[in-house]
């Protein structure tokens, strides 16, 4: 009868495991195992993002902005939506109605952020786990943590936890790990 072999604290080839010897997880000279991994296999982190109006940035959108933004008003009520980012990338942007087509983050929902592009920016995840957004050459544009200047069309620019994506008149995307 032929045994498992044994795993030691380390997972397979730790200490006790075949091989080692009790060489505290290393090979032991002759010994044709890889060094242990950790215990469990590494999770990727799971990123969410929270969508919702931001005065802030609102305001800041209206003082920058020229006499056809003066109609606009923050909505009065406009619950923060959330939502786990998968797959490889998230589109941002409005719905269009012609066409059926609709990004993953949806705009157009009321309150309709009306600064949004219908295809406006998309989040893009990065080799390493992490997320990226690209403009997608947007009317309006795309900044990040409050900057005042676009973020150039079509060129990633990588996101940290906590980092905010402000579109539209008043839409603030916030990233978070974990």
């Amino acid at each position: 009868m032929i045994s498992p072999p044994s795993t030691g604290p380390g997972g397979p080839g730790g200490p006790g495991g075949p091989g080692q010897g009790g060489g505290y997880g290393y090979p032991q000279p002759g010994s044709t195992q890889a060094p242990p991994g950790p215990a469990f296999p590494q999770q990727p982190a799971t990123w969410t993002a929270t969508i919702g109006p931001d005065r802030d940035y609102f305001m800041a959108m209206m003082h920058r902005s020229g006499p056809e933004a003066t109609g606009l008003n923050l909505p009065a009520y406009s619950p923060e939506q959330q939502r786990t980012l998968g797959g490889n990338q998230v589109t941002i942007g409005r719905r269009r109605h012609s066409t059926g087509d609709t990004p993953d983050i949806d705009l157009s929902v009321p309150p309709e952020d009306p600064g949004v592009s219908h295809q406006h920016a998309v989040l893009v995840q990065q080799p390493d786990g992490s997320w990226a957004v690209v403009d997608q050459n947007s009317t309006n544009g795309t900044t990040v943590n409050g900057g005042e200047e676009p973020i150039q069309p079509f060129v990633p620019v990588p996101l940290q936890d906590g980092d905010r994506v402000h579109v539209g008149a008043w839409t603030t995307i916030t990233i978070r790990r974990g």
